[in-house]
């Protein structure tokens, strides 16, 4: 039945129940979606954006109605579920990309051509919490695989606010403090530094999404109507890109601008399809994996985001597999490190073990992946990891990313209390206190560590 039909003279009674519900809820998600947006009638065409999608998942494609373009103002997109979506002119110069292109990042993200990202994937962007607020230096996360890529983010953002800007103290009361501004510019930071790293620090490539498609669909490439119309600019100096994108960030941080996913094309054409080639190894040949009807990234993505490099693994260096083929681990250490601890992780497991590269990296910050949920550690103390003796009693400060989470989780680690001592402390908080799945993760790092709370009930 359509819905030109509520309008006319129909009995309420005639109409099944459950057709009556559908409408509502049809028409329901309709409002909600013009009235979150404030869509005006007079200058917006109807499109099949995927923020209205009924279902997450529903009509992968997102083909929708083309807008016209002109009007004194850049065109709007069936790309995006908002009035203003971050497209750039398809005159600013960049590369556009190729079909052969769009099937290399279709191979190498998913082992096909066909696959596509969800809906999870697509509406996941860069933005920060409120300024001047004791998260203001920390972004806010969804759920999906894009998650871990904006937790891996977000320890670049620490760093660059608390150990490389110019001209500020590198305390917490800084980052609580930080303006809009310097939030834009911490992001911007952030991502070019990762993208500068990616690129062996000679280029850096940035996607954005332009007003015209280069590509149109074949039987062996599924179109999604955003990766054919990218444009890639690529830089020779980290300080060019770093303002290309400040001067883009809507690209990247506006609502429905698919932020994080051109982050990862922006990542993956930085560093290479040749190097990833040579990155990886037999265990890894593709960055994400199905997970429950969505995709998650492998860890090749997050160490490529940590340290430059595609390494499938977290131990050092190179280790011979059951079949004697060589894989492929962290070579240096990186600004921010990795811990990783899981209920189910076998501990005599040499190869799952997170080496010192990562777990000992050159600033106090680690994103953590516990039990698969990932998460943030740091200090503001520079020399915690150069100097031994300030790691006999220090604070650590913990972000979960939980929605939850109305500020940071302050920590007191001691290395070096007696073992009889830990287990009386542990006891007073309960038999639970000592599986903490947070402790054990740090415990990863600093194995005979006590921790204390500071009032906060322990993360389960």
């Amino acid at each position: 039945m359509d819905m030109e039909v509520l309008g006319q003279e129909q009995s309420s009674e005639q109409l099944d129940l459950e057709e009556i519900s559908r409408k509502i809820s049809f028409l329901d998600k309709w409002r909600e979606i013009f009235s979150f947006h404030r869509l005006r009638t007079n200058n917006t065409t109807p499109q099949n954006h995927e923020g209205n999608h009924i279902s997450a998942d529903e009509n992968e494609d997102g083909t929708g109605i083309p807008q016209p373009k002109g009007q004194g103002h850049l065109p709007s997109s069936g790309l995006c579920s908002i009035p203003n979506p971050s497209i750039i002119s398809s005159k600013l110069g960049g590369l556009p990309i190729s079909l052969a292109m769009a099937m290399k990042l279709r191979q190498i993200l998913f082992g096909n051509t066909i696959h596509v990202f969800s809906y999870n994937w697509k509406k996941a962007y860069f933005r920060f919490h409120d300024p001047s607020s004791e998260l203001a230096f920390t972004l806010e996360v969804g759920k999906g695989g894009a998650r871990s890529i904006q937790m891996a983010v977000q320890g670049s953002i620490i760093k660059y606010l608390l150990f490389t800007r110019k001209g500020k103290d590198c305390n917490f009361g800084s980052l609580c403090e930080i303006s809009k501004k310097e939030q834009e510019q911490a992001l911007a930071a952030a991502l070019a530094g990762i993208l500068w790293a990616a690129g062996a620090a000679q280029k850096a490539t940035i996607c954005l999404v332009s007003e015209d498609t280069y590509i149109a669909s074949t039987p062996d490439y599924s179109v999604d109507n955003f990766t054919e119309r990218l444009q890639l600019f690529e830089f020779l100096e980290k300080e060019a890109a770093e303002k290309f994108i400040y001067d883009h960030l809507q690209c990247f941080r506006g609502e429905g601008s698919h932020g994080v996913i051109l982050f990862l094309y922006s990542l993956i054409f930085s560093r290479t399809f040749e190097r990833l080639q040579m990155d990886l190894d037999v265990t890894t040949t593709q960055l994400l994996q199905p997970n429950a009807g969505g995709f998650l990234c492998r860890q090749a993505v997050l160490n490529m985001i940590l340290t430059g490099r595609a390494s499938p693994n977290v131990f050092n260096g190179c280790e011979k597999g059951r079949s004697q083929e060589t894989l492929h681990g962290v070579l240096t250490h990186s600004d921010v490190g990795y811990l990783r601890w899981g209920k189910d992780a076998l501990e005599d497991d040499r190869l799952s073990q997170v080496g010192s590269m990562l777990k000992t990296p050159k600033l106090p910050i680690w994103l953590c992946n516990i039990n698969g949920n990932y998460s943030i550690l740091f200090c503001t103390n520079r020399q915690l990891l150069s100097d031994w003796k300030m790691e006999r009693l220090f604070d650590l400060y913990f972000y979960s990313g939980r929605s939850s989470q109305k500020k940071l989780v302050h920590l007191t680690i001691d290395t070096h209390s007696h073992h009889w001592e830990r287990d009386q402390q542990e006891e007073k908080h309960g038999p639970r206190r000592r599986f903490s799945p947070v402790e054990m993760a740090i415990r990863t790092k600093w194995s005979e560590a006590t921790i204390n709370w500071n009032g906060t009930i322990p993360f389960f």
